[in-house]
């Protein structure tokens, strides 16, 4: 993947954009619910050339509207597990088949994770694989509603469905941890999970028992797995490779910002560097650590308002904003218009 396209990429959907595998999966889940799936594909225009083609991607916002979507149609406003438990490793690409070939169903999971960043890039985070405590880590995507619960679900849905999988076994979790508040389905939950769940918890996330961790996969072949490795690390290099260190430092900044402004210093850390030496590799690309903080939240603030229907106080918070007029005052520098003139103005425009 050239710098070009990854550059693209960003500035087309700067929240982030996610692998049609998934999109899949949505519709897979929907049919099932008993939604006609030929009217959501003509509605959100996914022909099937779009849903065969391995390099296609969508943003976010159009993935969470789907689902929103699929939602309203089947009335299952537990979506995401139906998601998640017809999740396979294909599914997931290389990274499933490289998963599900791996030793044991520990170091399975942690490759599902490790090369994430091939099928969903986000521009809140990346999950995380902490094996000392047998935990897996979904990012926040705070604040929580109707549009964003299903992914949440399906997420962890999928892992759990993963490590079902790889083992042959139904009870592979220790708990799970879900960072919304209930919405009236604990009991649902709790029996598809196997499990007990946390509501309004500090993570999303799910541990896994100790014994399922060290467990042998059913298809544990040592020399398909090393070879699959080696085509995952060749396509994290292509994505990786045309990053500047003005994209990495976009990379960082957005799941930081949450209610403050990233320092020089704290982003320079995180890449390794002193706050010195990154103003120097900024400097090279014509470009400061400043001016990209303030693009970054540009682009950001003009996709919350044109692709969701967050309310200007979150987006304020998202964006680091110490409070909605501080969005104000910068979206109008930015773009000649207050924030709500602008989705007025949008939403006018799409009727």
């Amino acid at each position: 993947m050239s710098s070009l396209h990854y550059q693209d990429r960003l500035d087309r959907n700067p929240l982030g954009d996610i692998s049609v595998l998934y999109v899949c999966v949505l519709l897979r889940a929907a049919g099932a619910e008993g939604v006609n799936i030929q009217n959501l594909m003509q509605r959100f225009q996914l022909s099937e050339q779009t849903l065969t083609s391995h390099a296609a991607r969508i943003s976010i916002p159009r993935f969470m509207r789907l689902g929103h979507a699929a939602i309203e149609a089947c009335g299952n406003p537990a979506l995401g597990l139906r998601m998640g438990a017809l999740s396979r490793p294909v599914d997931a690409g290389i990274a499933g088949l490289a998963g599900e070939s791996a030793s044991t169903s520990g170091a399975a999971i942690q490759t599902l994770i490790r090369y994430a960043l091939q099928t969903s890039r986000n521009s809140r985070g990346v999950p995380i694989a902490e094996p000392e405590k047998r935990r897996l880590q979904f990012y926040s995507i705070r604040p929580y509603n109707s549009f964003n619960y299903f992914v949440v679900d399906s997420v962890l849905g999928a892992w759990t469905q993963f490590l079902r999988t790889v083992t042959g076994r139904w009870d592979v979790l220790e708990r799970i941890t879900i960072e919304y508040e209930s919405i009236g389905l604990d009991e649902l939950f709790e029996a598809w999970f196997r499990c007990p769940v946390q509501f309004s918890a500090p993570s999303n996330s799910i541990t896994v028992r100790q014994d399922i961790w060290n467990q042998a996969t059913t298809q544990a072949q040592p020399a398909t797995h090393e070879k699959l490795i080696q085509l995952c690390d060749k396509e994290m290099q292509e994505i990786q490779r045309g990053w500047t260190t003005g994209d990495r430092v976009r990379s960082l900044l957005t799941p930081l910002f949450k209610g403050e402004t990233p320092s020089l210093e704290t982003i320079a850390s995180k890449l390794g560097v002193t706050p010195w030496t990154l103003q120097r590799q900024l400097s090279a690309e014509k470009t400061g650590f400043r001016e990209l903080m303030d693009d970054t939240r540009k682009q950001l603030a003009r996709d919350y308002i044109r692709e969701t229907e967050t309310s200007l106080s979150e987006i304020a918070w998202l964006l680091g904003f110490s409070n909605p007029a501080a969005l104000h005052k910068a979206y109008k520098r930015w773009f000649e218009l207050s924030p709500g003139e602008h989705r007025k103005q949008l939403r006018t425009m799409a009727r």
